[in-house]
């Protein structure tokens, strides 16, 4: 991954409290698991900040590169990655995503 995109994602999650890179928007997720994550988020009443990674195949690759992590959405909270949908989602049950949210 160049440097140029590296600060890019940098930038992106740093600036944001909760950064989503995911498969559409928000209010149109174009995959299941991007909007089950959308769903969890808004349920807390997180404010989404996101990037459809569908418009940039250079930043789909190289999210997963930043992050080391081989599956899309990623979220990322208070600058640091936390998952994909299944630990989301599990962060969600436990009350530890709210928690982090929260933070």
């Amino acid at each position: 991954m160049n440097d140029e995109l590296k600060q890019k994602i940098e930038k992106l999650i740093t600036d944001n409290k909760v950064f989503l890179f995911m498969k559409g928007d928000p209010d149109m997720p174009q995959c299941g698991f991007s909007s089950q994550v959308v769903f969890v988020l808004n349920q807390l009443g997180a404010d989404i900040k996101h990037f459809n990674i569908l418009l940039d195949d250079e930043m789909r690759q190289g999210i997963k590169d930043f992050s080391n992590w081989p599956t899309l959405p990623q979220l990322f909270i208070n600058g640091k990655f936390v998952g994909g949908c299944d630990i989301t989602l599990q962060m969600h049950e436990s009350g530890e995503l709210k928690k982090l949210l929260e933070e």
